[in-house]
C-alpha cells in the first residue's frame, strides 16, 4: 500500500434498529457525573474514559463493525442520551439510530499506531454533547485491508473505569462470533432504566435517605482540617504537582499483607494511607472521600454504566500499630461502601442547607481512588508473560488547582506493579512531602507482608 492509501480516510456508521428503548430519571451514578461535568465545564472532556488498542493479527472491517453494532445493542447504556426536563435529569435510551465511525487507512503498523493516537487524543479532548448525541466514540485503523488498531471513547455518563472493561471483554467475544442475543441470555446484568427504577422504589429512597444521612452525621463530626494550612486565602493561579510512584514491590507484598492480616488488599492500602496522611498532618483522625464502584451484587458487576460515587471515609483515631490501624479501618470501610449510593443533586442540596445555618463541615478534600478491577488480569493487555518492570518515583506534570481538592490518589494496576498517582495542593504539600507519602504507604505494606 503506498502513501497515497493514506488519505482514503473515510466516516462510516454503526445502524442500530429495533433495540431496547425507553426513558424514566436519571440514575444516582448519571446525575453524579453529569453534576460534576457540568462544574468542570471547558475541563469536562478529562472525565472521558478512553481506550487505544491493537488488534491482533487483524480483523476484517466488516467483521469489527458488525462487533460493535452488537455491542450497541447489548449495552442499553451506549445508546443512552442525558436530557434536562422541567429541572429534572432524564435519561432517553434509543431503539434505533446511527453512530459515526471514523475509518482510516495507514500503510504500516507504526503509522496505524500513531494514526491511532492522534484519533484518541481528538476523540477524548471533545466534550460530549449529552443531549442530542450518543456518549461513545469509535475509530478503526485499517492495515492491508483488515482492522490494525481500535480508538474507543466513552463518555463518563456512560460507563465508569469497570464498566468500561466489561464493555472491551464483551467486543471480544462479539469480534469471535457471539451476538448480542447469546451474550444477554448467558447473564443477567443491569441496564440503566432497571437501575434507575430499583433506585426509585422504596428501597431505594431508603437507601438513599440513608446514605445522605451518614454523609450530614460525618461532615458534622469529622476532623476540620488534615494538613496544616498557610493563612490568607490561597492563590488561585498556584498548580497541583503530580507526583506517581510505580512499585512492582508493592504489588508483590499487597497480596501477602492482606492475607496475614486477614483482610482485604483494599483495605490494607486505605489504612496505610491514612496512615500516612495522618503524619502528613500530625493528627490521629482522618476522614477520606473514597470512590466506590457500587458493584455489589451480580446483575451490577456486570453492567456496563456508570455505578461509582463517593463514600465517606472516617477514622476517629489512628492506632500506635499499623497492623490495629488495619482492624479499626474494617467498620469505617464498610460503612463507607454500605453508604456510597445516593441522589448527588439532593446530597448537594442537603450540604448547602447546613452551611447556610453556618455549621463548619469536615474536611473532605481528600479523595482515593482505588481503580482495580480483577477483571482487569483477563482482559487482552494482561494476558502474556508480565513484563519486569523497575521501581520508579517521578513528577510528570502539574495541573491547575481542582476546587474543593487538597489530595486526590488513584490506585492503578500496572503490568508487573502497581501505581499510586498522587495530585496535591502546592500550598499545603511540597513536592517532598509527596514523596514521603507515597513512600510511606508502599513501606508500611512492604512491613505488614514480612
Amino acid at each position: 500500500m503506498d502513501a497515497s492509501s493514506e488519505r482514503l480516510d473515510r466516516t462510516t456508521e454503526l445502524k442500530v434498529r429495533a433495540a431496547r428503548g425507553g426513558r424514566g430519571p436519571a440514575t444516582w451514578g448519571q446525575r453524579a457525573i453529569h453534576t460534576a461535568l457540568v462544574k468542570l465545564g471547558p475541563d469536562a472532556p478529562r472525565y472521558n474514559l478512553r481506550l487505544s488498542a491493537p488488534v491482533e493479527p487483524g480483523l476484517p472491517l466488516e467483521t469489527a463493525l458488525r462487533a460493535f453494532t452488537e455491542l450497541l445493542h447489548l449495552h442499553d447504556a451506549l445508546r443512552t442520551r442525558l436530557v434536562e426536563r422541567d429541572g429534572e435529569l432524564v435519561q432517553e435510551v434509543d431503539a434505533d439510530g446511527a453512530l459515526p465511525v471514523a475509518v482510516l487507512h495507514r500503510s504500516s503498523a507504526e503509522r496505524a499506531a500513531g494514526a491511532a493516537a492522534e484519533l484518541l487524543a481528538e476523540f477524548a479532548g471533545r466534550p460530549f454533547d449529552l443531549p442530542s448525541e450518543w456518549p461513545v466514540r469509535l475509530g478503526l485503523v485499517l492495515v492491508d485491508g483488515l482492522v490494525r488498531q481500535t480508538v474507543l471513547v466513552l463518555s463518563h455518563t456512560a460507563s465508569d473505569g469497570w464498566g468500561m472493561r466489561r464493555a472491551v471483554r464483551d467486543l471480544t467475544l462479539l469480534a469471535a462470533g457471539r451476538s448480542a442475543d447469546e451474550l444477554r441470555a448467558e447473564r443477567d446484568f443491569t441496564q440503566p432504566l432497571e437501575e434507575a427504577a430499583e433506585q426509585d422504589s422504596p428501597r431505594g429512597r431508603r437507601r438513599d435517605a440513608a446514605a445522605r444521612r451518614y454523609w450530614r452525621d460525618k461532615l458534622s463530626s469529622g476532623p476540620r482540617t488534615q494538613l496544616p494550612r498557610p493563612d490568607g486565602e490561597p492563590d488561585p493561579e498556584r498548580r497541583f504537582p503530580f507526583a506517581v510512584l510505580r512499585s512492582p514491590e508493592l504489588a508483590s507484598a499487597l497480596p501477602r499483607a492482606a492475607a496475614r492480616l486477614r483482610t482485604s488488599d483494599a483495605t490494607v492500602l486505605l489504612a496505610a494511607a491514612a496512615t500516612e496522611l495522618g503524619r502528613l498532618g500530625g493528627q490521629r483522625e482522618v476522614l477520606f472521600q473514597v470512590v466506590v464502584g457500587n458493584r455489589f451484587t451480580a446483575q451490577s458487576a456486570e453492567a456496563v454504566t456508570t455505578l461509582a460515587q463517593e463514600g465517606l471515609f472516617h477514622l476517629p483515631e489512628l492506632a500506635g500499630e499499623f497492623d490495629e490501624t488495619v482492624r479499626r479501618c474494617q467498620g469505617p470501610a464498610l460503612s463507607a461502601y454500605r453508604h456510597s449510593g445516593y441522589h448527588k443533586p439532593q446530597l448537594d442540596a442537603d450540604l448547602d442547607e447546613l452551611r447556610a445555618a453556618e455549621q463548619d463541615l469536615a474536611d473532605h478534600s481528600v479523595i482515593w481512588n482505588d481503580t482495580r478491577d480483577p477483571l482487569a488480569a483477563l482482559m487482552p493487555d494482561g494476558v502474556g508473560e508480565v513484563p519486569l518492570v523497575e521501581r520508579e518515583l517521578s513528577f510528570p506534570d502539574t495541573f491547575p488547582a481542582r476546587p474543593g481538592v487538597s489530595v486526590a490518589v488513584d490506585v492503578v494496576a500496572a503490568p508487573g506493579a502497581i501505581e499510586l498517582l498522587m495530585v496535591a495542593d502546592g500550598a499545603l504539600l511540597e513536592r517532598a512531602q509527596m514523596a514521603q507519602f507515597l513512600c510511606g504507604v508502599e513501606q508500611l505494606v512492604l512491613e505488614a507482608a514480612e
